[in-house]
């Protein structure tokens, strides 16, 4: 294909064909890139690769944020403990796993016509006939139903709380075809579990609280980011094709516009922490890190090479989620801790008073 695009005036043309099938197809083209996926049997590996386990970002990617209303529940409303906290996470680590299953699975079954017309999609299991489209539309409904059954361990309330996560996520295939938001509507689908988290450990409507929906904003900016960088591998022929996504829509812009949104991104956990009445170790680990972060992988990524925005959304996810969790993380250590020591001290009073 001789189509191409140029990003910015250094950046390398964006062309279909810049690296060979094979190696396209292991950027979540069809191919799984880890060893382990050969050591099972063969009958499984086409759905492994239908799940995008092999590397798990979309999976972490869908777990990260339930971690993060998890933690932010705890921290900012003092629901639960530690114990109550590990369990729940528990439970939504599975019920990801399953959620991941289903909505590749999904989006593949739809995107299929597209996928083959792709030169890195075309060798996904469905396009290249190593799983029906009924086996697919099997297996997203068995996906399904075991992510539902993981809600049995949660509040009745959380059953409510995913509807609009699972209509997101329905959707989601057919955006790319209604408009260049498609990253938008993603980053709704991945991140709405802050919100899932949230309610699990017994906050009540937790979009009412503005530093949970500030923390969701932010998140649903960290999608957008990374995904509008996946996109980019793809971008001469998701114009040959039609498919629209904002790496279509920002164009010669998309640097500039990245930016914007890791600044926005920015400020929406900097508002999470300030409306959570957050201490000194979320800014420096949340905010500051993920400003570090994201602002390197924006100051490096090459925008014209599929390698290069392969490398920094399989790879700099990692740091940007650490970043979040751990600010989290380290508020919820530290306000456990203040509760161990106002306990000891109330017993402290209790024996003096005798």
């Amino acid at each position: 294909m001789s189509q191409t695009m140029t990003t910015r005036a250094h950046d390398k043309p964006i062309m279909s064909t810049t690296k060979p099938a094979q190696a396209l197809s292991q950027q979540y083209g069809g191919l799984h890139a880890g060893s382990w996926v050969d050591l099972l049997p063969a009958s499984w590996i086409p759905y492994v690769q239908l799940s995008r386990l092999s590397p798990p970002v979309g999976f972490f990617l869908i777990v990260f944020p339930h971690l993060f209303g998890v933690m932010h529940a705890a921290c900012v409303h003092g629901h639960g403990g530690i114990e109550h906290a590990a369990r729940v996470s528990l439970l939504l680590v599975g019920g990801s796993f399953f959620c991941n299953n289903a909505s590749h699975a999904w989006n593949d079954l739809v995107d299929a016509p597209i996928d083959a017309q792709i030169a890195r999609t075309k060798m996904r299991p469905i396009p290249r006939g190593a799983i029906s489209r009924r086996a697919a539309l099997v297996f997203a409904i068995s996906q399904a139903v075991g992510a539902a059954v993981s809600l049995l361990g949660l509040p009745h309330d959380t059953g409510f709380v995913v509807l609009p996560n699972v209509l997101a996520t329905a959707y989601y295939p057919f955006a790319k075809r209604h408009t260049h938001l498609a990253q938008l509507v993603l980053g709704v689908c991945l991140t709405w579990g802050v919100m899932v988290g949230s309610s699990a450990m017994g906050v009540d409507q937790p979009w009412r609280d503005p530093s949970t929906v500030w923390l969701l904003v932010g998140s649903i900016l960290w999608v957008v980011i990374f995904d509008t960088i996946y996109a980019h591998q793809d971008l001469a022929d998701d114009i040959r094709v039609g498919v629209k996504s904002t790496a279509v829509l920002f164009g010669s812009l998309a640097r500039a516009m990245l930016w914007f949104l890791g600044g926005g991104m920015v400020a929406a956990l900097t508002a999470s922490g300030y409306y959570g009445h957050m201490g000194p170790a979320y800014y420096a680990l949340t905010v500051g890190g993920c400003a570090v972060s994201v602002g390197a992988m924006l100051a490096k990524v090459d925008l014209g090479d599929p390698a290069s925005c392969w490398m920094w959304f399989s790879q700099g996810f990692w740091a940007t989620g650490a970043a979040i969790a751990s600010g989290l993380l380290v508020e919820f250590g530290l306000q456990s801790c203040g509760d161990v020591v106002n306990l000891a001290q109330m017993g402290k009073d209790f024996w003096m008073s005798l």
